[in-house]
């Protein structure tokens, strides 16, 4: 498996043609407490830098956008009930969904996780 990162901060986890998508623990802690998490239905087609899910705060709201190119084929339901895990846990059960992949190439401009910490300490 391999993980990328995006300047948007989301990180994507990649299994073959299914690509799993959440926020990184920088992004939620800029954030704050999540009070709600409105999820991409499944099925849904996304082009990259598309809007792709809603998180909500206590007194904002921000976009998830879609990293790549590809189709909804699961959404993390557990954030329905419990949108604060992904507030403690950004980057493993706090996951967003997942995309089956429409063009790998798409992958080639994204950041690795050492060229991310790099962009986060730059901020």
């Amino acid at each position: 498996m391999s993980r990328y990162f995006t300047d948007e901060h989301e990180w994507i986890d990649v299994e073959g043609e299914i690509a799993t998508v959440g926020i990184t623990d920088y992004a939620q802690e800029q954030l704050g407490d999540i009070v709600f998490v409105e999820l991409p239905a499944e099925g849904t087609n996304f082009d990259k830098g598309d809007d792709a899910a809603v998180v909500e705060l206590v007194k904002a709201a921000s976009d998830v956008y879609a990293p790549i190119s590809g189709e909804v084929v699961e959404s993390n339901s557990a954030l329905e009930d419990e949108p604060a895990l992904v507030n403690s846990d950004a980057e493993e059960d706090g996951w967003f969904f997942k995309l089956r992949i429409a063009d790998t190439s798409e992958l080639e401009g994204l950041m690795n996780e050492a060229a991310y910490k790099k962009f986060v300490a730059a901020l």
